[in-house]
């Protein structure tokens, strides 16, 4: 007999959990790989490289932003003198084509008349010849107007034509001037975001090094600033001997000539040297702007062409020019008064007031300060007068 009992059904068991351990492990080892792959977090010294080397950018972009414009402001100059000119020929112009209109309305007016009729209907043979010759002044006086008119007409083109092209070249040079004004922005804003994602130890820590560069630069300005007084002190003792070995007689001739030999800190430069630095200590305290020429704030060209312009010099407006305008002098041979230029793109100057310090303005967010002159890597120095 077939047996009559249900079969029992078999009941299907799904296993969830090995599917999730699976997807866990998974995604354990997606971000293991991320954070293998992520690069680790700079350390405070690359930070202050970092930060150092993006400050400097923005200071040579900054030369460059001087650089465009002034040359914005030139041609802004020139536009101005040539739309001046082609208005003034403009005016020319219409002073000829109004003599031309006066010759027209005369002609129309008595009509043309041949020489035999004008003859023929003149009171006398002397009344003709009177009216023929005033007839030929005429004449030579339209020529002299249509030809002047020629004249002015082919100068107001030429005005016009150069006035044209001053506005496109002035066009190009405010596209140049924006263009480096958004990189000298873009510089100083990568510096500031690197800043901020500091914790308040790293800012700390970060400080604390930026303490250590200054002392250092400090150390190399006292050693300097000896040096120099032992150099003073060694040459006035030369004085001395020389002047007692000279006699009386000759005392004052020996003191001057080596006064004026001992370099031009007893002659011109230093009276406009003293200057120089009068005008700049008095700024100390402003604030850096980039791009700034005075009187609330400065750049640090705008700086030093300030301070030499107190003292009847002209200098140009960017470093790289600056650099060119003077006499190349070691940084051994420093005088007050000298710029000294830093990094390989000369993209910083500072006015040299002595004992291996300058009156400068560093960079934004800092003011004009006095700084030890190694505080940056030097580049060249340059006495202007």
């Amino acid at each position: 007999m077939a047996s009559h009992r249900k079969p029992r059904s078999r009941t299907r068991t799904n296993t969830p959990a090995v599917g999730l351990t699976t997807a866990a492990i998974a995604g354990v080892s997606l971000l293991s790989a991320q954070n293998a792959t992520a690069d680790p977090k700079p350390s405070i010294e690359e930070v202050q490289r970092k930060v150092d080397d993006l400050y400097r950018q923005a200071g040579s972009s900054t030369q460059e932003y001087n650089k465009a414009k002034e040359s914005t402001e030139q041609q802004r100059r020139t536009v101005d003198r040539a739309l001046d000119e082609a208005a003034e020929r403009t005016e020319a112009l219409n002073e000829s084509r109004r003599a031309l209109g006066s010759y027209a309305a005369a002609q129309y007016r008595t009509g043309a008349v041949t020489p035999t009729a004008a003859l023929l209907f003149a009171d006398n043979p002397q009344s003709y010849t009177d009216q023929t010759q005033l007839m030929d002044r005429l004449t030579e006086q339209q020529r002299s107007a249509i030809k002047d008119y020629e004249t002015q007409r082919a100068e107001a083109a030429e005005q016009r034509a150069q006035a044209t092209k001053s506005l496109e070249t002035l066009t190009d040079s405010q596209e140049s001037l924006r263009a480096r004004k958004q990189a000298v922005q873009k510089k100083l804003a990568e510096a500031r975001e690197l800043l901020s994602q500091l914790t308040a130890e790293e800012r700390a820590r970060l400080a604390e090094l930026e303490r250590k560069k200054e002392e250092e630069a400090r150390r190399k300005a006292e050693a300097r600033a000896k040096a120099e007084a032992e150099a003073e002190r060694q040459r006035q003792e030369r004085e001395r001997q020389a002047q007692e070995q000279t006699g009386t007689g000759t005392e004052t001739g020996a003191g001057a000539g080596t006064g004026s030999g001992s370099g031009t800190a007893g002659g011109t430069y230093a009276a406009k040297a003293e200057k120089v630095l009068s005008f700049a200590r008095a700024q100390i305290g402003k604030p850096y702007v980039w791009g700034a020429t005075g009187p609330s704030s400065y750049d640090c060209s705008g700086l030093t062409q300030a301070a030499w312009r107190a003292a009847g010099v002209d200098l140009p407006r960017t470093t790289w020019d600056q650099v060119k305008a003077g006499q190349n002098v070691a940084t051994a041979d420093l005088l007050p008064g000298d710029l000294v230029f830093f990094y390989d793109d000369i993209s910083h100057v500072g006015i040299y007031i002595g004992d291996g310090k300058m009156i400068h303005a560093p960079k934004p967010g800092a003011n004009v300060r006095e700084e030890s002159i190694y505080y940056m890597p030097i580049h060249s120095s340059v006495r202007p007068a």
